[in-house]
């Protein structure tokens, strides 16, 4: 009973610190983390998702879900993550983003639930298993172009997983951060991200980490703010509520977005550190008796009927859902007290959703609650086509960046990639922008990417002894650790100083 008065307190003293918050935080700062799934290439007709399918310019992360594990080792898990002599692997198409945005992140997801805990637990087990994972996992990362990785285990401590390794998670991630930094002084490129997808329930947070520890560790932590409720459950509930329900207590009274993210920032997670995971999708439930209830917390019997695209019952996209707002007879019913929607299809049919009213919310209330950012699970079940709902490609996430309440980085122009020479045309009207001539010269060097010796603001393309200039979007610099157009705050100190930026 203690424990819930201090908790009770603690968000009483959260909202008033909430009304001291700066809104100064910059776009660049906000996070926009998205997920992108390797198996949604498998869905049927309009359902079909492919890397070409993303929009960059609405993210600025990119997380490729997910590889798996042979041994202490990352393995790809579909047939087609790698590169092969005879193909283009969904790896280097997914990284390719990066040239229609050079300023986005793109990091490997190891994990997911269906990968258990099994390979986990072997592999945090001991010492030289950790250290082979955290060896291996950097030089497999850095070979197929990510910048970074994240872990989505879930969980330690859980499902079968032993309680130490709430602790080896722990040393895991310690050994990942000295790894990572060593190896981007050997190699004079930017560090590696490390970030890492975690639980939203109480027992499982409890269980799996000591968030103080993992907070030093991790640049960012993305929270699964989500699946609070499905059709495992006797009686309807949302999937993700901002805000928990009077009525609802016991364990279930820990059953909100807004719960889970203050419950982390009270064990000690930096608030700009967590990002409160949003979803595209929604729950759904088969109504026992739809006559006498239809309401939140309705007896239910049982998931709904898979979606035509998605295929799982008890699970629909939000362009699944979209098609059922428009049949006749469908009532959407908005939970003022939780701040989402919800519907009733076919007379019996109970769907709990977020759509871009909810998500304007849950995205406003992340900003100004103090988060680091938000992430979404994922860019595939929205309506990406356009087709669905609106007629506006990825409404939800356009949503999400308009609740946001700063607009997003403005994109670089994109490059071509080394060795692809320019056509003639394309090389002349390069070549007339350089400056006065000596400024910059390819005569030896080999062929890439080189800093202006002139300005922070352009950089040159060597190609078989051909120099070819760009500038850099206003705002950015170039930032020769990445070999990318980049923000201010991401360049090394050395760098900034010559840019006169410190």
């Amino acid at each position: 009973m203690t424990g819930r008065i201090t908790l009770v307190i603690h968000f009483l003293l959260v909202g008033v610190t909430l009304l001291m918050i700066s809104d100064s935080s910059s776009s660049s700062e906000f996070l926009r983390v998205c997920y992108y799934t390797n198996w949604a290439q498998y869905r049927p007709d309009a359902g079909k998702f492919v890397p070409e399918n993303v929009d960059p310019s609405l993210c600025t992360h990119l997380m490729y879900a997910f590889a798996t594990m042979k041994g202490n080792r990352l393995e790809p898990f579909e047939w087609n993550d790698d590169d092969t002599d005879w193909s283009k692997g969904m790896y280097t198409r997914f990284n390719e983003l990066k040239l229609r945005n050079p300023a986005l992140k793109t990091l490997l997801s190891v994990g997911g639930w269906n990968f258990g805990v099994e390979k986990m637990s072997a592999m945090l087990s001991t010492a030289a298993n950790r250290n082979e994972f955290v060896t291996s996992s950097i030089v497999y990362v850095r070979t197929r172009k990510f910048d970074g990785l994240d872990l989505d285990f879930e969980y330690p401590g859980s499902r079968g997983s032993p309680p130490e390794d709430k602790q080896r998670f722990t040393l895991l991630l310690q050994e990942l951060r000295s790894a990572i930094d060593a190896e981007a002084r050997q190699s004079g490129k930017a560090p590696l991200l490390l970030t890492a997808a975690v639980a939203a329930g109480k027992q499982s947070i409890d269980n799996g980490y000591e968030v103080d520890k993992i907070s030093r560790y991790l640049d960012f932590i993305g929270l699964m703010s989500y699946d609070f409720n499905g059709a495992w459950d006797p009686t309807t509930g949302h999937n993700a509520p901002l805000h928990g329900r009077q009525a609802e207590t016991g364990e279930k009274a820990y059953l909100s977005v807004r719960w889970a993210a203050e419950y982390w920032a009270l064990l000690g997670a930096p608030r700009d550190k967590l990002v409160i995971g949003l979803a595209t999708y929604g729950r759904c439930f088969t109504l026992t008796n739809p006559s006498s209830a239809s309401d939140i917390g309705a007896p239910a019997s049982g998931p709904c009927p898979a979606g035509s695209y998605t295929r799982e019952a008890g699970f629909l996209s939000y362009y699944e859902v979209c098609k059922m707002l428009a049949v006749s007879g469908t009532r959407r019913v908005w939970s003022s007290e939780q701040q989402v929607p919800y519907l009733i299809y076919g007379g019996n049919q109970w769907v709990g959703y977020d759509d871009p009213e909810s998500l304007k919310i849950k995205a406003a209330w992340a900003r100004t609650s103090g988060f680091g950012g938000w992430m979404i699970w994922t860019l595939d079940l929205d309506d990406f086509t356009g087709s669905q709902c609106s007629g506006t490609t990825y409404p939800l996430l356009r949503a999400i960046n308009d609740g946001t309440g700063v607009p997003l980085p403005p994109q670089s122009t994109p490059r071509p990639e080394v060795p692809v020479i320019p056509s003639s045309t394309a090389a002349t009207a390069i070549k007339s922008t350089v400056g006065p001539t000596g400024t910059f010269t390819c005569t030896g060097k080999p062929d890439g990417y080189y800093a202006s010796p002139a300005t922070c603001v352009e950089f040159y393309q060597c190609v078989t002894g051909n120099a070819y200039r760009f500038d850099c979007p206003s705002g950015l610099y170039y930032n020769e650790l990445s070999a990318l157009c980049d923000w201010p705050t991401s360049l090394s100190d050395d760098r900034r100083r010559q840019c006169k930026l410190a």
